[in-house]
Order: C-alpha cells, then sequence, then structure tokens
C-alpha cells in the first residue's frame, strides 16, 4: 500500500479490478493498445509484473518466457519463551546442509525449507492451461510431511522447534525462471515490451527492479550491469519440458553451496548440440553449458579422472587444462565453436547502420574487425566480430550468452528502417576452431588455398572449401596465436571435424575446451564481455582504446560520452596482477586490496601455462598502473600476495608457425 501511495503522489493511475484482455502492437510506433475489462489504454511502454500470472501476461503479447510457478511452504510458530526473552531481534539464518531459512516473527520463528526436488510441486496446469479463475489470494493446501527431513535438520540447529507449536502454516505459489533468477528487462524481438517476472523471493526485489527498469525505459540504456537477468538469456530451446525439469532441480538446490564452473545437470542436453556432440564425447568431452549448447569445457584422457567435481579449488581438470594449454602453444589444436552466436546483417543501408552502431571504423570487403556497441553514455554494451562479406553485406560473430542481448539492441535502432535485414544465423551455422603453430600445416593438407601470411593475412575472410566442405573461413583465433575459424553449414560439421582430425594425426592435433581458451586469452590480454568488460565500463579504462575510432566519419551511439570521458582523465584501469596462489586461482569478482584498503576488484582469472603463474585481470585506479606495484588479492577469504605487471604476460603470436 505504501507503494501504491507513492505512485498515486507522483502521478500514476492505478485500477484495481481490471482484467487486461489483449494485447496489440502498433508496427509503425511501437505503441501498445491494451484492452482491458474497462475499455482500451494506449500505451508507449507495457512492463509485465503480473506474478504467477505474468505466463498469461505473456501470452497476450506472444513472448515465451520459461516461467513456473512452485509451491512454496512456511509455517510460523507460536510464542517461545526463549525468543521472547532476547533483548534484540535475531538475524535471518540461511542453513545451506538443511536447505531451509529461519527468522524471527514477533515472540516465535519462521521457518522456510526448500524441498528436495523429487519431493517439491510445481504448477505445471497454470502454464498449459493457465492460472485457475478467480485464484488470487487463496493458498494451497499444506503438504508438512514434505517438509519433515528439513523440519529434523532445524530442530538440531535450533533446539527450542523441538517444544515450539506451530501457528500457522503458508503454502502458497513463487513464480520460478529455468534459473531462479528474474527476468527484468527489455523482451528481444518486441519493441517497448518489458518484464520485471520470476522473483522466486518475492516483493522484496521489487524496489531495486523497478527503479533499474524506469531508468532503463527513460534513458534508453540500462543504468549498470545486471545482464544475469536479461530475458534474451532464453531462448526457444527453453522448452516446456525443460523448464519443468530445470524448476524443480532449481527449487531443491536454492540453498546449496555454488561453486565456481558449477554444472547442473537438469534438462541437458536440449536440442543444441553441434553435429560433433557425440564424437566429442567419445573422445573424453567434459561438456559446459553456453545458452543451451552443449560445449567442451576440457577433455578427460586416459588416464585422468572424468566428470564434474565441485570445488573452490584446483581439481581433476587443472593438469588436462595445462596440457591442452600446451598442446595448443606447441602444436595444434581444435575446439568446436558452434555456440558463437552469428547474426547476417544485409541490405543497401546495413553500412550506414553498423556505422552508426560502433565505435571502429567497418571492414573492407573479406575483412574482419573487432568491434564494440556502446550505450549512449559509453559503457560496452557488447563486443562483435565483423566481417564484410560483400560491399552490403556482413557476418557478425558475438558470444554465446550475447545472442538474444545483442540482437535486441540492434533491432532496436534499427526499428523503422526497411533498408537492412538481421537474420539471426546462430542455429544454422556451425564453427570450428583450429589454432597453433601448426595449425597452417594441418589445413593446407585438406585445401588448396595459400594459407600463407601474404594471401591470407590476419584478420580476413576467404570462402574457400576444406576436406570438399564450403567454409567461410577467418584468419582470427582467440587464443592469441596462429589460427582460423571455420564456419560452415551444421550438417557438415562431423564431415569436417573428421577430417581435419585425420590429418592432424601427424602434427600431433588435439582437442581443447573452453578452459584452456580461456586460460590463453587471459594470458595473451584478450577481454572477455561480460566480465572484463560490461556496461559499467568504458572501453578506454578497458583497455580498448585500438578499438574506438573517434575521428571517423560517421558519429556513433556513445561518441559525446567518450570525448567527455577523455576530457575527465581515467579514474581506473584494467590491469594485469600475478597472484601468489597455491591450490586455487581467481575467477573473477575477487576483491583487490592495497594498504589495507579496498581499491578494485578482478574480472577473470585462470592459471597461465606460459608464465606458470596464477594470472588475474582487475580493475585498479590509475594510481596503481605501475609494473610491480604491490597489491593483495583475496582468495577464499585470504589475502594473497600479488604484483602488477606490465601488460599481458605472454605475447600474441598470431604468425608463429612450425
Amino acid at each position: 500500500m505504501a507503494m501504491a501511495a507513492e505512485a498515486r503522489k507522483y502521478g500514476a493511475a492505478i485500477f484495481q479490478g481490471t482484467a487486461v484482455t489483449g494485447l496489440q502492437q502498433d508496427g509503425r510506433d511501437g505503441r501498445w493498445r491494451v484492452a482491458t475489462s474497462k475499455g482500451h489504454v494506449v500505451a508507449s511502454h507495457v512492463v509485465n509484473c503480473a506474478g504467477f500470472w505474468a505466463h498469461e501476461v505473456n501470452d497476450l503479447a506472444g513472448v515465451n518466457l520459461p516461467l513456473v510457478p512452485v509451491h512454496h511452504q512456511y509455517f510460523i510458530t507460536s510464542s517461545i519463551p526463549e525468543v521472547q526473552k532476547l533483548k534484540k531481534e535475531l538475524p535471518v539464518i540461511r542453513h545451506l546442509a538443511g536447505g531451509f531459512y529461519l527468522r524471527q516473527e514477533r515472540d516465535g520463528l519462521l521457518f522456510g525449507p526448500y524441498e528436495h526436488q523429487e519431493k517439491m510441486k510445481i504448477c505445471e496446469e497454470w502454464v498449459t492451461d493457465g492460472v485457475p479463475p478467480g485464484f488470487g489470494k487463496e493458498l494451497f493446501q499444506p503438504d508438512l510431511d514434505r517438509l519433515s527431513d528439513h523440519i529434523e535438520s532445524a530442530m538440531e540447529l535450533v533446539p527450542v522447534l523441538k517444544t515450539a507449536s506451530i501457528r500457522t502454516t503458508i503454502s502458497g505459489p513463487i513464480t520460478y525462471t529455468a534459473d531462479a533468477l528474474p527476468c527484468i528487462g527489455p523482451v528481444p524481438s518486441m519493441r517497448n515490451f518489458w518484464v520485471a517476472v520470476g522473483f522466486a523471493y518475492g516483493i522484496i526485489h521489487s524496489g531495486g527492479a523497478g527503479r533499474y527498469l524506469a531508468e532503463w525505459i527513460v534513458n534508453k540504456e540500462p543504468p549498470y550491469d545486471l545482464v544475469e537477468t536479461d530475458p534474451g538469456r532464453f531462448g526457444k530451446w527453453t522448452t516446456r519440458s525443460y523448464l519443468f525439469t530445470k524448476a524443480r532441480e532449481t527449487y531443491g538446490m536454492n540453498n546449496s553451496y555454488g561453486y565456481p564452473k558449477e554444472e547442473r545437470w537438469a534438462g541437458r542436453p536440449t536440442e543444441r548440440v553441434s553435429g560433433i556432440y557425440q564424437t566429442l564425447l567419445d573422445r573424453g568431452a567434459q561438456m559446459g553449458f553456453h545458452a543451451g549448447w552443449e560445449q567442451p569445457a576440457w577433455f578427460a584422457l586416459p588416464g585422468d579422472t572424468p566428470g564434474y567435481q565441485p570445488s573452490f579449488r584446483r581439481c581433476n581438470w587443472f593438469e588436462p587444462v595445462q596440457r591442452e594449454c600446451q598442446l595448443v602453444l606447441d602444436n595444434v589444436g581444435i575446439i568446436d565453436l558452434t555456440p558463437f552466436a552469428k547474426i547476417r546483417v544485409r541490405g543497401k543501408g546495413s553500412t550506414h547502420f553498423l556505422d552508426t552502431l560502433v565505435a571502429n571504423t567497418l571492414p573492407k570487403v573479406n575483412t574482419t574487425r573487432i568491434c564494440h556497441m556502446l550505450t549512449p553514455r559509453g559503457g560496452v554494451y557488447a563486443e562483435l566480430t565483423i566481417t564484410r562479406l560483400e560491399e552490403e553485406d556482413y557476418f557478425v560473430v558475438t558470444g554465446s550468452g550475447s545472442e538474444l542481448h545483442d540482437l535486441r539492441w540492434m533491432e532496436e535502432y534499427l526499428a523503422g528502417s526497411s533498408d537492412v535485414t538481421l537474420e539471426n544465423v546462430t542455429n544454422d551455422i556451425a564453427a570450428l576452431g583450429i589454432a597453433g603453430p601448426r595449425s597452417a600445416s594441418v589445413l593446407s593438407q585438406l585445401t588448396d588455398f595459400p594459407l600463407d601470411d601474404e594471401t591470407f593475412p590476419f584478420l580476413h575472410a576467404k570462402k574457400i572449401s576444406i576436406a570438399e566442405v564450403p567454409v567461410t573461413a577467418l584468419r582470427i583465433s582467440y587464443t592469441g596465436e596462429l589460427g582460423w575459424e571455420l564456419y560452415h553449414d551444421r550438417k557438415d560439421t562431423s564431415k569436417l571435424y573428421d577430417a581435419i582430425i585425420k590429418a592432424g594425426t601427424m602434427f600431433g592435433i588435439g582437442d581443447f575446451g573452453t578452459y584452456a581458451l580461456n586460460s590463453l586469452r587471459i594470458e595473451k590480454g584478450f577481454r572477455l564481455w561480460g566480465a572484463d568488460m560490461t556496461v559499467d565500463t568504458n572501453p578506454f579504462e578497458a583497455g580498448l582504446a585500438s578499438f574506438i575510432k573517434l575521428n571517423k566519419k560517421r558519429d556513433f551511439i556513445g561518441k559525446e560520452s567518450l570525448e567527455r570521458i577523455l576530457r575527465e582523465g581515467p579514474r581506473r584501469t584494467l590491469l594485469h596482477v600475478v597472484v601468489d596462489a597455491d591450490d586455487a586461482d581467481p575467477e573473477g569478482n575477487e576483491t583487490v586490496w592495497c594498504c589495507n584498503k579496498p581499491v578494485g576488484y578482478t574480472t577473470s582469472g585462470a592459471f597461465g601455462v606460459q608464465s606458470q603463474s596464477s594470472i588475474a585481470m582487475a580493475y585498479l585506479p590509475w594510481y596503481l598502473a605501475t609494473a610491480g606495484t604491490k597489491v593483495q588479492v583475496e582468495l577464499l577469504g585470504q589475502l594473497r600476495d600479488a604484483s602488477v605487471l606490465k601488460g599481458a604476460p605472454a605475447p600474441v603470436q598470431v604468425t608463429r608457425r612450425k
């Protein structure tokens, strides 16, 4: 009621008991015609924050997001003498092993468990058939038998519960997404339709979520990085079967420990597997999950211990990943890059469109450039690899998790234009990466096209045939070594992969995964969007100045802000630090200390094979940006000594051959 009163104070009109019966968008200006039980309303923007009715509101707009209400139970005890005697309120207790939370409620206690996935209940029929007519503040019939294990655990921790009586039991619906994080933001491919749904912890998030959305709508950019809640993280691969299975797992693991590199297996694999999925499994692939895709994280060879081992420290993948890094550095490795998002931008206005969208100059025909889409205030919204196939035909590649995130930004700035077409070809085009000083030697066995530096230079693109498979070959590799990314029709992946493996046998070829790729790119100083650069960072502090062309002929989004940032001067910068670690390496988001004060944070980290040390990238104040400066990185509760490096610890070697 307090929120409603404040909303009215600032001009909001609230219509209670008014059903929304239809949503129709005007294709010309993006406004919405909202049909209600009391007439029509025309709105510039529609925000769906309808709680467990959110799925039905989405249906009215033709939006599909993985949302399902689950049964959540908690009970409140009657007055407990020991609680009555307390001088101050108890803190909230969250017991991970017991899977419950406990807090004081007046003179009693409120106990809320998260049942194991085999016991919890979800409202599948509400998704398939809709919320029962008239359901509002009603509750479900309690079922305390489902909570017995959790109650026993709580009684061991808090003995007064053994003699307490239950005053009230609550069993009601809360809405879960497939990963328990809410969806907050604009819906991809749907102009001016926003959501704030799937809040597993209820109204407690409402103030922050409301302000976040309001500022984004008004300022046309997110006020800060909250990409974990982007509705675009889900796609058509999130089927109802996947949703129901994943919601059970997520709810049941709500109070579980979260580990670095964590993998959860319910609902996998989805439909998003590459043409060599089974082949890679047979070769020892230990899969990771990226936007619905299965992609090898590392490979367990004979003698290695396979499987996912949850740990905060180095475990069974550590030595195999070092081996894979060394493979790429010494010989040649191959990696499945099919999960990369791929977008075709075509039409007579495509050059004008992209040139306005990115801060770098666009590539010439048959060349490739790294470009960045910026927000109006100069944050890094996305990093793109743009290849120009023809004068007005561009092939855009971005990260797997950025597929709909980046496409939505393009669609927003394209709205109303008929001269440009955007086509998401992610599911149609596959990719293999081959890297290492012997990569050219391997490919030369399979193609007549010359692969020397003069004929096929770095950052160039050619349409060639490899093992009789048509590919668009880009001379680029995230490893920082000699390499190519080979884009091809998804049906040809198996044929292409088998041919490369066979031809590469004499050159010592092997598989490598994303863990090794991450280690190699960190040592070379290559940035990762979503970690080392986000909407909260500008490209200058992120070390991207070489990709920013303030003097190019066409103005681009964010240019004015970048000019202001340059005038004001730097406040911080992204640096490499070497950390005195033993059995745990930085992952990102660790606090950096200097002189007993927190001064920055890491963005990503890994063990570097070439430097044989634990390496992190970190944002630090500019006055600490001197090589040799001593700092400390907080790892697992301990301050570990660290030193600022002059630059990346390993050189980029894109022309080194054997």
